[in-house]
């Protein structure tokens, strides 16, 4: 997934508190929100865990995720059709 923005998010529940939010876009074109533990920027390709393993990539496991990015590409090339 590609980062294409970041989420401002002043109201949240404790479970996240202090993480960064940030929107991704999938091969799709869906946009997505994730839980981001290591400073991806606009820009940046990702890969992310979903469902219950979404929590574990957090620092924190009690972390309330159902999409964390779990590191940056350092090289990528999309596919085009």
């Amino acid at each position: 997934m590609q980062v294409i923005g970041s989420l401002v998010c002043t109201q949240r529940v404790d479970g996240l508190s202090h993480m960064n939010l940030r929107i991704l876009r999938n091969e799709k074109g869906k946009q997505l929100i994730a839980v981001d533990p290591v400073g991806a920027n606009e820009g940046n390709w990702v890969f992310t865990a979903s469902g219950s393993a979404a929590r574990f990539a957090c620092v924190d496991p009690a972390t309330f995720t159902d999409l964390t990015i779990g590191g940056i590409i350092d090289q990528w090339v999309p596919i085009t059709k």
